[in-house]
């Protein structure tokens, strides 16, 4: 026989429910702010071989945008890469993707004209390529609209940015996806070290890794993107989970050193298919070098 008292209280019934539902709402509050909430982080890199001229010098590192709109025509990608007045604008490339269910490639090319066409307003904007460009099979015509935009698309080829006299050498590094005979990475640089006397190389490339072969061939700062801040980032971690879907990489956020070579790399604006972020925003990355 049931007693009064052996009736569950509906009380404890109701504040489960209520915890539970504050649950949802703080886990989908940070799923949407982590997806659409756009910040700037700034890092102060300091260089004793750095060109005085160069000391204060501002770079503004995009990554891995992926077809991604902040806002109509991405004005708040671009008001945030403007209000970080930057002396320019890299691209470490995956600016496209090669499969947005809900936007076809050619969508994306139009995105990203209509990006980079104000960006060079902003500052002049260089490019390489991500693996994304290379598996999409639209990579010649986005070469063609960034050029036509007035983008310096750095196929395997360094520019010479100079200040007073005074230069550095910016080294554009094509994605590994790219040509199977093209130059590899040490013998670019290495050829750069034989044609240019040149104290200061910054290294943009997509890939997240082989900072140990930068740091081996003197390379004082290099650019990357490719890793998404490994997507889901929980404290004390550097992500949980890497462009391959493998499990806690490396590598995908912040600044990491070894020797004289920082690799300074982005958690990117945009998603690929299958994941999307959480405590892990889009990121527009700021670099002052100083001396």
């Amino acid at each position: 026989m049931r007693t009064q008292r052996d009736k569950p209280e509906p009380r404890g019934i109701y504040i489960f429910f209520i915890v539970l539902l504050v649950l949802l709402l703080i886990v989908g509050f940070f799923y949407y702010d982590s997806n659409t909430r756009l910040v700037t982080t700034e890092h102060i890199l300091y260089y004793p071989n750095l060109p005085e001229a160069f000391d204060g010098y501002r770079i503004v590192l995009l990554a891995d945008i992926h077809g991604a709109e902040l806002g109509a025509d991405n004005e708040q990608l671009i008001e945030a890469v403007k209000a970080a007045n930057p002396d320019i604008v890299a691209i470490a490339g995956d600016l496209i993707d090669r499969y947005q269910a809900n936007k076809p490639v050619e969508r994306q090319l139009e995105i990203a004209q209509t990006l980079v066409s104000q960006l060079v307003d902003a500052a002049p904007v260089y490019f390489v390529t991500g693996n994304h460009e290379w598996d999409s099979g639209m990579v010649r015509p986005l070469f063609e609209k960034l050029e036509n935009s007035g983008v310096d698309v750095l196929r395997n080829k360094y520019r010479r940015l100079e200040i007073g006299g005074e230069s550095i050498i910016l080294a554009g590094i094509e994605d590994p996806g790219g040509p199977a005979d093209m130059i590899k990475p040490d013998e670019f640089i290495e050829n750069i070290r034989d044609k240019e006397n040149v104290d200061f190389i910054i290294a943009l490339y997509h890939r997240n890794y082989n900072l140990s072969l930068f740091s081996r061939l003197g390379v004082d700062l290099v650019l990357s993107g490719h890793a998404h801040g490994g997507m889901v980032r929980l404290p004390l971690t550097d992500g949980l989970i890497g462009p391959q879907s493998d499990f806690f990489p490396t590598n995908t956020s912040g600044v990491y050193i070894q020797r004289d070579t920082n690799m300074v790399v982005s958690r990117g604006v945009g998603n690929h298919l299958g994941w999307t972020r959480f405590l892990n925003n889009p990121e527009v990355v700021v670099v002052e070098l100083r001396i």
